[in-house]
């Protein structure tokens, strides 16, 4: 490797802020042919919105078009990276379902480039890093051949966007997912009703009204009826008339 790339690399090894990581990211590319350089990560706000880190050196008139028309919707770059961390080269048969979006990136000059992600199921943080630049398409040797550079650029910028970025919201837990008779059959229980009492309100056999119960507790995860009653409640689901 030649000396420049290895101090570089460690420059960008070094780096403990995302601005500063992309900025030395940003310079290797350039020196490996590439003029434009960006990285992004999409994460979730604590509210459950989908947020975006950009951090790219394209033309402001690309910027404000790509955010105008909402290109992020429609960019096949965007799907590529959500489903697979394989690089992606940029071709027209890549955006044959948009071919305005392949036209209006030739018109800013950005036509030639290539992409890849970053993916962490941990906190459900996915980033892209793309490289491109306005003349001599990129063949598949030359990706293949800058790939473990991308993949080391990428994976820096990631770790530090995942520091920099608001905590995830934590995984909510399934909920039990109870049928409105096994509600009905709890709230009887909870009223104090027996099985044989239960079973005239509701017009069923005992030993149907004791199948429900068996079957709620399955779903609340406890031992007994006492405390299926008592999850129950505390999911709400005793708070409203379940046979309304």
């Amino acid at each position: 490797m030649e000396r420049w790339k290895e101090s570089q690399l460690r420059e960008l090894a070094s780096a403990k802020e995302i601005d500063t990581a992309y900025q030395v990211s940003l310079r290797f590319a350039k020196n490996i042919g590439y003029k434009f350089f960006e990285f992004s990560a999409t994460y979730q706000t604590i509210s459950g919105q989908e947020n975006t880190l950009k951090l790219n050196n394209y033309p402001a008139s690309w910027n404000t078009e790509y955010e105008q028309k909402k290109f992020s919707d429609i960019d096949p770059i965007v799907a590529h990276c959500n489903q697979t961390m394989l690089p992606v080269l940029w071709s027209e048969e890549l955006f044959s379902k948009v071919p305005s979006m392949w036209e209006a990136l030739g018109q800013q000059g950005i036509q030639h480039g290539w992409s890849q992600s970053v993916q962490d199921d941990d906190n459900g943080l996915c980033s892209i890093l793309s490289l491109a630049r306005s003349h001599c398409p990129i063949s598949a040797f030359e990706l293949y051949e800058n790939l473990g550079f991308s993949v080391f650029m990428g994976r820096h910028l990631h770790a530090l966007a995942a520091q920099s970025l608001p905590s995830p919201p934590p995984k909510k837990s399934a909920a039990a997912q109870l049928s409105l008779r096994e509600i009905a059959v709890l709230k009887l229980a909870a009223d104090g009703k027996t099985a044989y009492e239960s079973a005239r309100i509701l017009n069923l056999s005992a030993r149907t009204i004791n199948f429900h119960v068996c079957s709620a507790i399955a779903k609340l995860g406890v031992n007994n009826k006492i405390s299926a009653v008592i999850a129950a409640a505390k999911a709400g689901y005793l708070s409203s008339d379940p046979l309304r």
